[in-house]
């Protein structure tokens, strides 16, 4: 029950590409009823034009046989509006039985093409009706009361015509704003999706990669070296224990986290470490048997902001897990330094490694993570070779003043 036009700009799919459109029951309604008002006023206006005795009966035989023309090509509206408005404009001006196809014809250019045809074409028919009623005057009416109903008449059609058009346009407008708003609702929906499995990937590796280096070194030593003495496959071994329990730890309290509802995101936020919690996870690197070294030169590192004390806690544990991976036995150096003001530094730098290193696999994606983290955060990470073979990652996180009280 939608006019086949309008049916198409609501659902594109629903007609067959590059072919024309067919009438919907309402377009035959509606065109049915067109073609029945232009005969009807066609009967009207030809019985009058044969009752009159001052007409020549060639002259009103030719106007009763263009306006019969004239009804039929009502059909043709919807196919050619702008040619059949056209055509009935010269046509009206000739035949007076033709002037209710005309107005149909009118109508139909007014809904369904721009204003720019309807100005051309319309003003044009206007223009003639005053040389019309010159011409072949009402002896009924008199010159300026039939040109003036003409005109309002002529304008009327035109005017509902133009209205119904722009009803049809606001509802394709809202159609078209609906169609954009649940588009764009799926994209923030996707946006949305793909940056908490990020966050989630970030998480996890942030937290888990650490734990299972661990356990890969030292599995690795223990498979690449089975007549080791029984007292270091007895630490490795329990390292390794020691490693899997904390990896699963960390993994229950970050599904827990995950599983938290907003209530509980700042008891989860609680459990994230910071840079205080440094001490430790160097303490357990050289309970793991790794040698590092820690200059730490912040006075009062509980003052530094929590966000950019966990992206140094993390830019740490990355960097010590990467040294371990692939420099073993090495001396790792952790440098940290900074101030209100003036920012915070991390620097771990690892010399060439003394010992093959173990394969261990490994995404690649961490130093690209801890970018992302100080970039996000407002700083900056470089990492890189040292000009005796080693490996440097720096990177410096802003810590500003805190804001003056009282």
């Amino acid at each position: 029950m939608l006019p086949s036009a309008l049916l198409h700009g609501l659902d594109p799919d629903s007609g067959p590409a590059g072919r024309r459109l067919r009438r919907t029951a309402r377009d035959w309604v509606v065109d049915t009823c067109c073609f029945l008002l232009a005969v009807f006023l066609f009967l009207a206006t030809a019985t009058v034009l044969l009752r009159q005795q001052h007409t020549p009966r060639g002259l009103a035989a030719v106007d009763v046989l263009l306006g019969a023309l004239s009804c039929g090509a009502v059909w043709l509206r919807r196919r050619l509006p702008v040619g059949l408005a056209a055509a009935m404009v010269v046509v009206g001006f000739v035949s007076s039985t033709a002037g209710g196809a005309a107005m149909v014809a009118l109508f139909t250019l007014a809904v369904h093409r721009p204003f720019r045809h309807v100005a051309w074409i319309g003003g044009a028919d206007l223009a003639l009706v005053p040389v019309y009623y010159w011409l072949r005057p009402d002896r009924d009416l008199p010159y300026a009361g039939s040109v003036v109903f003409a005109v309002l008449f002529a304008v009327s059609v035109i005017g509902w015509g133009m209205f119904v058009r722009s009803k049809r346009l606001l509802m394709l407008s809202l159609r078209e704003r609906a169609r954009r708003a649940e588009t764009e609702a799926r994209l923030r929906a996707e946006q949305a999706q793909r940056l908490a499995r990020e966050a989630i990937a970030r998480e996890m590796h942030d937290v888990l990669a650490h734990r299972l280096t661990l356990l890969s070194v030292h599995a690795g030593a223990l498979e690449f070296r089975p007549d080791a003495p029984r007292e270091e496959v007895a630490r490795a071994a329990g390292v390794i224990r020691e490693s899997a329990h904390e990896a699963l730890q960390d993994l229950r309290e970050i599904i827990g986290v995950l599983r938290a509802d907003e209530a509980e995101d700042a008891a989860g936020e609680r459990r994230r470490p910071t840079l205080a919690a440094l001490d430790d996870l160097v303490a357990e690197c050289r309970e793991a048997g790794m040698k590092v070294t820690l200059e730490h030169r912040v006075a009062d590192p509980a003052a530094v902001p929590a966000s950019v004390g966990r992206t140094a806690y993390r830019i740490a544990q990355e960097a010590l897990t990467n040294a371990r991976k692939h420099a073993p036995g090495a001396e790792v150096t952790l440098h940290l330094t900074g101030a209100p003001g003036k920012g915070l530094t991390v620097t771990v730098t690892n010399p060439p490694p003394t010992n093959e290193p173990t394969p261990v696999p490994g995404s690649g994606q961490g130093l690209i993570g801890l970018t992302e983290r100080a970039t996000l955060t407002g700083g900056r990470l470089d990492h890189g070779t040292t000009a005796d073979g080693g490996f440097e990652v720096r990177a410096w996180l802003p810590w500003d003043r805190p804001a003056p009280t009282g």
